[in-house]
């Protein structure tokens, strides 16, 4: 199987890279920052516009025809520009809430126990199989209260009665969303390891740029050798589509984009804890990012569950019926 990126994928991505480069820059993104994370809605409109939502709605349903390979690659720049919004929830309404595909409709999800972000900018919320929309909506809005977020840029509530066993979605959109979020992860790790290598040739000491230094240098490789397996990950499970791939993928996103973060943040040093700094947004971002759709435990779960239904390889102990060799005393 050949998962080399098609001259059509690769123009793809590339093609959201110089728009969002276009809509959201450094100084756009800054001043998101500065409004508390607060939804802009004519750069939701410009994502509507450019297919972002509708990617995957069939041509006849007035979307883009595409499948979830070329999804995670938009996501996966959305991720390294730190694009704010409830951009999977909303991609994967299209077709089910009026709006959501044309980026007219901002849909937000429930997951779990966990806050809901963006809420107030929310044309709707996905609720179980549920989508909330004009007075079932406010009411649920009124029962909300807001609650600080980390990410400067991803306004939280929690809502009172909401339960673990509450999902956004079943089946497989929920691990669809939890593939959106992990291609979200990479696109922030490959941000954070490209960021640190500049650096690390940009500064000084001693005479020298600092990624001279072999401390320097071993931290900006062990940030590619997080990303690259993340990155295989990721789109072999948007080929396959299978749960426990997914979870997989999942895990390893999580801890390329957290790490990377940190590693890139201990590169820039004293700067890097800056507020100036974009390094601890990022690393925000990602915690946010990890514990939501497939976070930590419910991934492991889920790949460990997987393990243990796999057939014994030929030729093992397990295939062949002998056991295992017991622990003895030694000698």
């Amino acid at each position: 199987m050949d998962f080399q990126l098609s001259d059509d994928q690769r123009a793809l991505r590339s093609g959201m890279r110089d728009l969002l480069d276009a809509v959201f820059d450094r100084d756009r993104m800054r001043a998101a920052v500065e409004r508390g994370g607060t939804l802009d809605r004519s750069l939701w409109r410009e994502l509507g516009a450019a297919g972002f939502f509708a990617l995957r709605l069939p041509e006849e349903a007035g979307g883009v025809g595409l499948g979830l390979p070329e999804a995670v690659l938009l996501f996966e720049e959305a991720g390294r520009a730190l694009l704010p919004g409830p951009l999977v929830a909303t991609h994967l309404a299209a077709g089910l809430v009026k709006g959501a595909a044309e980026g007219e409709a901002v849909v937000t999800a429930v997951d779990g126990d966990l806050p809901v972000a963006h809420l107030a900018a929310a044309d709707a919320v996905l609720v179980g199989a549920d989508a909330l929309a004009g007075e079932p909506l406010r009411a649920f809005v009124a029962a909300a209260r807001p609650v600080r977020s980390m990410d400067p840029l991803t306004p939280l509530h929690r809502v009172a009665g909401r339960t673990a066993a509450t999902e956004a979605y079943s089946g497989a959109f929920h691990y669809e969303g939890a593939l959106l979020i992990a291609a979200e992860q990479l696109g922030s790790a490959v941000r954070t390891t490209e960021t640190a290598v500049q650096h690390a040739g940009d500064r000084e000491q001693f005479g020298s740029p600092i990624g001279s230094f072999q401390a320097v240098k071993h931290l900006c490789a062990d940030m590619l050798a997080r990303t690259e397996p993340a990155r295989a990950a990721v789109y072999a499970a948007a080929v396959t589509g299978d749960p426990v791939e997914i979870a997989a993928a999942k895990l390893l996103a999580d801890e390329a984009a957290v790490r990377n973060a940190r590693d890139c943040l201990q590169i820039h040093g004293g700067m890097g804890f800056t507020w100036e700094a974009d390094v601890h947004l990022h690393l925000k971002r990602a915690w946010i990012r990890s514990a939501a759709r497939l976070g930590g435990a419910a991934a492991e779960e889920l790949l460990a569950a997987g393990l243990g239904a796999a057939r014994p390889y030929p030729g093992s102990s397990a295939a062949s019926g002998r056991g295992a060799p017991e622990a003895g005393g030694g000698g």
